[in-house]
């Protein structure tokens, strides 16, 4: 038997007036889920726990089997590990975002236009990262470039400061968020001041694009410690993403991480490359548990797009899940397949929410007949209701 995640982030949403009522994952064209759906268990899945912030980090660890209320210790250091950053025991690892801001002459008056600039690309950010280093390291503060806009500060024997997510503030005014650690917030004026006038950026304006004009500090935590996955489920798994916080996991759950070139995170990612890997993973290269996600829906979801997130859920029907199980059953090898988001990402709000999540959970050995759709209305129609989502991997697994 095979075990297979796939995992469209931020994919659940609210009912919209412009969709006549629809969720974005009820208009969108999802035939491969239509016919898993009719014979899968549907049912709701509460992945965020009571009092803690909705995020990919608490969540995916959560549908990973991890309850983390135990073990999360902060968003970017599961990221620090996921790019080799060196941290020790006493060192706070910090996310830094290549963010857009508005132009306004005092920094605190200055709006938060695009958390992730346009989706730079990592060899865009790269240059500008190393523009940062020159400029703002210190023995005490070193930054570390990542992926496209998510890049990391380690902060050595710092503490864990109370630091807004940039992605939660889309066009308000930055003066209410900015850190109140002052060697962060000086930084953060710095990194404008280096950046704005970048020729890179100047460039970007150029051709259309935000410019990637200022960095911005969150996510702060200490080095985490998972228990294996192999050694807690007793499967090998493979991780398949594009985002240094799902690879960043994976290196600290012990699993393999598979790394597909032109998967990039965003809405034009490599979602058949994906999908092959998963397969020939389990199939060739011994491996009993695979983990597909695609950021995609959540990007859409942040940018405020209906359009585009209807396309991302599409695509993850299409050209991930299609392809999975048609290749699954021409192998002829058993598997089990949870399809899911991680958290809700409502184009109404334009950032996480804790709200349970729709699962679908197909079994290619047993035959059930629930002639339901996947969505968020179906699933809340079905009665399930799984209150302790780190304990679905032992649903999946058992």
């Amino acid at each position: 038997m095979k075990y297979i995640v796939v995992l469209g982030d931020g994919m659940a949403d609210e009912p919209l007036e412009c969709l006549g009522g629809k969720t974005p994952l009820e208009y969108a064209s999802t035939p491969v889920l239509d016919e898993l759906a009719a014979v899968s268990e549907i049912g709701l899945l509460h992945t965020i726990p009571k009092g803690m912030k909705p995020g990919s980090d608490t969540a995916n660890l959560a549908v990973l089997g991890y309850d983390p209320e135990k073990y999360y210790t902060g968003r970017s250091p599961l990221e620090a590990l996921s790019i080799g950053v060196p941290m020790g025991a006493e060192d706070v690892a910090i996310r830094c975002n290549l963010v857009t801001l508005s132009e306004e002459e005092i920094y605190e008056e200055k709006r938060m236009l695009d958390h992730s600039s346009d989706e730079i690309s990592t060899e865009d950010a790269a240059v500008l990262v190393e523009a940062l280093k020159r400029e703002l390291e210190t023995e005490e503060y070193k930054l570390y470039p990542g992926t496209s806009y998510r890049h990391c500060l380690i902060w050595k024997q710092g503490r864990v400061a109370e630091l807004a997510a940039p992605h939660d503030h889309l066009t308000e005014n930055i003066g209410p968020w900015l850190p109140k650690e002052d060697a962060l917030l000086e930084m953060q004026r710095r990194s404008y001041e280096i950046l704005s006038n970048h020729p890179l950026n100047r460039e970007r304006k150029e051709k259309g694009l935000n410019p990637a004009n200022g960095c911005w500090f969150w996510g702060a935590g200490t080095r985490p410690s998972l228990p294996a996955f192999e050694k807690t489920y007793h499967k090998k798994g493979v991780m398949i993403s594009a985002v240094d916080l799902l690879k960043g996991i994976a290196v600290g759950a012990g699993m393999k991480v598979h790394l597909v070139e032109g998967a990039n995170g965003g809405l034009h990612t490599n979602y058949e490359g994906k999908a092959r890997a998963a397969v020939e993973e389990l199939l060739y290269g011994g491996m009993d548990f695979a983990y597909i996600h695609v950021e995609a829906p959540d990007e859409m979801g942040h940018q405020g797009s209906v359009e585009r997130k209807i396309q991302a859920i599409e695509n993850l029907d299409q050209r991930v899940i299609r392809l999975v199980k048609e290749q699954m059953d021409a192998s002829g090898e058993e598997y089990r397949l949870l399809v899911l988001p991680d958290h809700p990402t409502p184009i109404r709000v334009r950032t996480h929410t804790g709200d349970p999540v729709p699962y679908l959970l197909y079994d290619s050995t047993v035959a059930l007949k629930t002639n339901r759709l996947y969505n968020e209305k179906e699933a809340r129609e079905s009665g399930i209701d799984r209150k302790k989502g780190y304990e679905m991997m032992s649903w999946l697994l058992r």
